[in-house]
């Protein structure tokens, strides 16, 4: 016979980590140790072989201490014991006893720990031959907290379970987890088939009647299928466990994929996972997948879930080929309004595919509801890879599973969008919304003027003006008194004195008042309700209110009014008269630009008239990077300044940032950016975006623009990554598991300088940002040193490509730190500039270029006939000859052709050794020559193009080579100049023109020289 314990959970114990050893007969076994718990769960199983019914289960608890060392779970104290004899439940109905208390009964020895030991749960079951099907060692089953919880359980002691009646009181659900328990058992039979077989004979009469009695017993239990073929169905068996279940977070992978869908998350969860889903089969065909296996959704009722495995054949990449991948599928969360599923792809056949797995987590909740009143549903698909074993290759398996799923989301994407419809986003709705509301509470000028002048002042003034002008007409002509004159009547009293001066200062007020409404309403106007222009990035602010503001005048309040500046562009709002807790309700609008802004400036002024200076009452700097859309669609921004800060001033904003035009304003951007770089700009990846957003905590409107491989100098050099965007410029780098990263704006930059190579950069040139004083505060650990002035100083090198990356920073921080007047002229300059250039690429003009100033450099009579000279232009062996030895490696040159009449031109290429240059560069020239006027002699223009230096694309070097014969025979006339023809400014120019201009004199003199060596000896 068979007895199984049904292990479920212990109750107030004594101690906090504990196991559980039980014992029938000759048999041992034991739990897993839970620590940390006075209450542990363990729901495990164990299996024991019975020979006599006389012997006794006893469980006995331990405490276990983490001192053991080897013997772990071996030796402890002893907390409590539970005797129960094996026959006792031959004496329970189908000799089950079901989900039962007992209580630990104290140990004698003087190793127990408390009076009251607490109690354990646990249900025992008999059974003979017939289903003598397992073995003798314990089945391990993962715990389903829920079972235990959900059974109605008697609670007795072991003391009184000699005489204890089977008259425990069996619920519904205690019958359930019976079932349950006894389907488990059925799977761990299946098994062992062999055992089954072996047994099969001997014990057909016994299981025959020991089996109808089992099946008699549970006859009011339906019994389980394994698989249900109603998705729906399956589905809904798992609501009661998931009611109570959170949504599980993202996997660190990051996200792939996260958008909201106009259908309810019930039908886009069948959808993606029903069995035979056109979607999984669009997806297959448009992903080239082969041979797609769908097992059914089987319920696992000693795990709670649904889970199901697929089977499919990817197709072939550039650089894996077509090989087996296995899903295997768990629904880990649905309770009929949101759904989580886990997935776990296997794909042992690709390079190194035994040592990992990847993991897949889809979760699908309900989004907000849309206008139409339709139900949207949000889907976020996120990633992690999972190492089996440890390998050397981490890294690169890690970046290809992250590029595969990248483009496999791309295209899952695709098809979704296809079959369903994207929602408006939540910021586009709470901004319509907000601008709606706010355009319905905006007053007109009556209400504002009633509200302005509904005060003592005007009052009064108009009744007294009143008084007196019917005071007037009542009145008869006096007499003329004292000094009085027709027509210049005075005061009779001092009391009408008094009176006449007081109803002067009274309409003097009035006049004041009228004219500053009057003014303000005129101030009024220009920027409040203008809808922004062009296509971008468009910028809406809703002005709402302030609160406290401080007032200049402590016997008057202030007329205040918002000034706003973004981009270098000013939005101003209305005059509010004479209150500290001004209500705008305005809505004001930047035109679109063609890179997302980074700071809005705001200040507000106490408004003095037209023709006085304004007063500041207190500013402030809100930093988009720094603040989330949901947080800048309704914020309060405190003021700065001294007394605004006594005052705790603040406005309520509600800040808007949309693109308009969509993706193809950022592909504008890159296309007008490319001019400044002279490098192709590719838009990055959703993922690469949403990764680099990631690191440093950005919005989702910022883009990467471009990063690249460097070295951070600071005590030591840091390797890691610089990132590029429209706003920022970050540093990532992440040394055995200890990250270093920050950020600054481009605004915060100061100036960029190229450093020279040095030991401390490791042979390479450096690039050194320095930020404006107080910039960059959150960046500071990055910072190689801060200056006198308070400037921080970030040092960068050891870029792969130090053109390409300096060039693209010192460009994208151009663009960034002018104003826009300066760029249009910028913007002027390089449409100059490249009119210039393409001239210059022009093969009929390319040499001539007449702004260029050229230095001589070089002029001798030298004795050699022009002829004999001339051979130093024909590609012959005297060329090749003199400019091995000069330096240069890999001379070629083309055959001279015809460009124009009495012109010829070739191309010449070579590369610089180290001596002649640190950076190794290669050389393209291009020559024309064409003869002298009188025909004894000739001109040679030469563009000489350096690459791979240091602003080696900023610059063209140009020589003109005249040579002419001389009176004395067998004798030339030899003048050689050069000149920097510069294609785009820089700080350095004057710098790299004295070193070129120099460094050529030294070489033309010499190569010349060799020149005449050469021909001398060979005559």
């Amino acid at each position: 016979m068979r007895l199984y314990v049904y292990l479920l959970e212990g109750e107030d114990w004594a101690v906090e980590d504990s196991y559980v050893k039980l014992k029938v007969g000759k048999f041992k076994s034991k739990t897993r140790v839970l620590k940390n718990t006075r209450n542990p769960i363990w729901n495990e199983e164990f299996v024991f072989r019975v020979h006599d019914l006389e012997e006794e289960l006893v469980i006995s608890v331990y405490q276990h201490h983490d001192n053991s060392g080897i013997f772990s779970n071996v030796y402890g104290d002893l907390v409590g014991k539970v005797k129960i004899p094996v026959w006792s439940v031959t004496a329970e109905e189908n000799q089950t006893l079901p989900p039962t208390w007992f209580s630990l009964q104290k140990p004698k020895s003087a190793k127990s720990v408390d009076k009251y030991c607490g109690k354990i749960l646990l249900t025992v079951s008999l059974h003979g031959k017939g289903r003598d099907l397992s073995t003798d060692h314990v089945g391990y089953v993962n715990p389903t907290n829920d079972t235990s919880k959900e059974v109605e359980v008697t609670s007795i002691s072991s003391q009184d379970f000699h005489g204890f009646a089977a008259h425990s009181k069996k619920s519904s659900e205690g019958k359930h987890l019976i079932k349950n328990i006894a389907g488990h058992f059925e799977k761990l039979f299946g098994k062992n088939e062999e055992a089954k077989k072996s047994d099969e004979e001997e014990s057909k009469k016994d299981d025959s009647s020991d089996m109808s009695t089992i099946i008699s017993d549970y006859e009011d239990i339906p019994e389980e299928p394994l698989v249900s073929h109603n998705f729906e169905e399956v589905i809904e068996r798992m609501r009661p466990t998931s009611e109570d279940k959170e949504m599980p977070g993202d996997l660190p992978g990051g996200v792939l994929l996260d958008q909201t869908y106009v259908v309810s998350s019930k039908d886009l969860n069948l959808l993606l996972f029903a069995p035979d889903s056109q979607f999984r089969k669009d997806l297959a065909e448009l992903q080239g997948t082969k041979d797609v296996q769908e097992g059914p959704w089987t319920w696992k009722s000693d795990e709670m879930c649904v889970t199901r495995v697929v089977t499919y054949i990817k197709a072939a990449s550039k650089l894996v080929k077509a090989v087996q991948a296995t899903e295997e599928q768990t629904y880990t969360k649905a309770d009929g309004k949101e759904f989580s599923v886990f997935v776990t792809v296997n794909t042992p056949d690709v390079p190194y595919g035994s040592t990992f797995k990847i993991e897949l987590l889809y979760k699908i909740m309900p989004g907000q509801q849309e206008h139409s009143g339709e139900e949207s549903a949000r889907l976020v698909v996120s990633w992690a890879i999972n190492f089996c074993q440890n390998t050397m290759m981490k890294s690169m398996i890690e970046g290809g599973a992250r590029q595969g799923l990248k483009e496999n989301f791309d295209q899952f994407a695709e098809v979704l969008a296809r079959k369903l419809k994207e929602t408006t986003s939540k910021l586009v709705l709470e901004k319509d919304q907000a601008l709606a509301s706010l355009q319905i509470e905006q007053q007109s000028d009556w209400e504002m003027a009633k509200e302005y002048f509904w005060n003592f002042t005007v009052v009064s003034t108009i009744f007294m003006v009143l008084y007196v002008f019917v005071h007037i007409l009542l009145s008869e002509p006096s007499k003329l008194h004292g000094l009085e004159s027709h027509g210049f009547d005075l005061p009779d009293s001092f009391g009408e004195l008094i009176t006449s001066g007081i109803l002067v200062l009274q309409l003097e007020r009035v006049y004041y008042m009228v004219s500053r409404f009057v003014e303000a309403r005129l101030k009024r106007g220009n920027d409040s309700g203008v809808k922004a222009q062009g296509d971008g990035w468009v910028l809406t602010i809703a002005l709402i209110e302030g609160m406290n503001l401080p007032s200049l005048d402590p016997t008057d309040f202030p007329d205040p009014y918002v000034v706003f500046t973004c981009n270098g562009k000013t939005r101003t709002s209305s005059v509010q008269l004479q209150t500290l807790d001004p209500q705008w309700s305005e809505i004001l609008e930047f035109d679109a630009a063609e890179e997302p802004p980074s700071v809005l400036d705001v200040e507000v002024f106490d408004f003095d008239g037209p023709f006085d200076q304004d007063s500041s009452l207190g500013h402030a700097e809100i930093n988009f990077l720094k603040h989330t859309s949901a947080e800048l669609a309704d914020i309060w921004v405190p003021l700065e300044g001294k007394i605004a800060l006594s005052s705790q001033s603040k406005l309520h904003l509600r800040i808007f940032l949309d693109n308009n035009n969509g993706v193809e304003t950022i592909r504008d951007y890159l296309t007008k950016m490319e001019k400044e770089v002279g490098k192709k700009l590719n838009l990055r990846s959703p993922h690469k975006n949403s990764t680099f957003q990631k690191i440093f905590g950005l919005p989702p409107e910022e883009f990467l623009i471009n990063d690249y491989s460097c070295s951070l100098k600071r005590k030591m050099p840091l390797q890691g990554r610089i990132f590029l965007s429209a706003r920022i410029v970050g540093f990532y780098a992440n040394l055995f598991g200890h990250k270093t990263k920050f950020f600054f704006l481009w605004e915060d930059i100061e100036d960029i300088n190229v450093a020279c190579p040095s030991w401390s950069t490791m042979g390479s040139p450096a690039l050194v940002i320095i930020l404006r004083k107080g910039r960059g505060v959150d960046a500071r650990h990055g910072a190689k040193c801060q200056d006198e002035e308070g400037r921080l100083h970030f040092c960068f090198h050891s870029f792969v490509s130090f053109n390409v990356a300096s060039r693209t920073i010192m460009a994208l921080w151009r663009t960034r730190k002018l104003p826009p007047d300066q760029k249009e002229e910028i913007v002027k300059e390089q449409l100059e500039k490249d009119e210039k250039l393409a001239l210059i690429e022009d093969a009929a003009s390319y040499l001539v270029v007449e702004d260029v100033q050229m230095s001589k450099i070089y002029s001798a009579e030298l004795p050699v006939h022009v002829k004999s000279l001339m051979r130093m232009f024909d590609g012959g062996d005297l060329e090749h000859r003199v400019m091995s030895k000069s330096g240069c490696l890999n001379y070629a040159t083309t055959s001279w052709e015809t460009a124009a009449p009495d012109v010829s031109e070739r191309q010449v290429s070579y590369k610089f050794n180290r001596f002649i240059s640190v950076f190794g560069g290669e050389v393209t020239s291009t020559q024309q020559k064409s003869p002298i006027a009188n025909g004894t002699g000739w001109i040679i223009n030469e563009i000489m193009t350096l690459h791979d230096v240091p602003f080696g694309d900023h610059f063209r070097v140009q020589f003109r080579y005249e040579i002419d014969s001389s009176t004395v025979h067998n004798s030339c006339k030899c003048d050689v100049s050069v000149g920097v023809m510069w294609l785009r400014n820089i700080k350095f120019e004057q710098r790299i023109t004295r070193n070129i201009v120099g460094k050529f004199t030294t070489r033309v003199k010499d190569t010349l020289e060799l020149v005449e060596r050469e021909i001398l000896l060979s005559s």
